[in-house]
C-alpha cells in the first residue's frame, strides 16, 4: 500500500491485478485498485476533480482528467474516510500511476490540491 499526506489528506493506494480480465497474449493487462481518502483537517472538504498520469513499460504515457471520482464529488467532514476502487488497462505487464484531486475547503470555498501517491502496477508473474 502506498500513502501520501498533502494539505491535511491522507490518500492511500492497494492495487489488484485482474487476471480474469486481462488478456496477456493480446498485451491487455487489467488492474483494479482502491483509494481511501482521510480528511485529517478540522473543516470539511469535498473532492472535486482527479487528474491522473497512467505511465506503461513501453514509454506510452497517459493522462485522464475529469469531475470527482466514479461519478461522485465527496464531502469529507473532519476525520471522515471514502473509499472507492476504479481500474485501468494497460499494454504492459508494468507500469505506474499517479496524480492529483481537486478540492476545495468547505469553510472558505477556496480550492487546494492532494496529492495522490505513485503506485506501480505488476502482473503477478512479473514478480517471479
Amino acid at each position: 500500500m502506498e500513502t501520501l499526506t498533502t494539505n491535511g489528506v491522507r490518500v492511500s493506494v492497494e492495487t489488484f491485478y485482474q487476471a480474469t480480465h486481462s488478456d496477456p497474449m493480446n498485451n491487455k493487462y487489467i488492474h483494479a485498485y482502491r483509494i481511501t481518502i482521510i480528511n485529517e483537517n478540522d473543516f470539511p472538504i469535498q473532492l472535486l476533480r482527479r487528474y491522473w498520469h497512467i505511465l506503461d513499460s513501453n514509454g506510452r504515457s497517459r493522462e485522464i482528467e475529469g469531475e470527482g471520482v466514479v461519478g461522485k464529488q465527496p464531502i469529507l467532514k473532519p476525520g471522515e474516510v471514502h473509499r472507492y476502487v476504479s481500474w485501468s488497462p494497460l499494454a504492459t505487464d508494468v507500469g505506474k500511476m499517479y496524480g492529483t484531486y481537486l478540492m476545495i475547503k468547505g469553510d472558505d470555498d477556496s480550492e487546494f490540491s492532494v496529492k495522490i501517491p505513485e503506485f506501480l502496477l505488476v502482473a503477478p508473474f512479473k514478480m517471479n
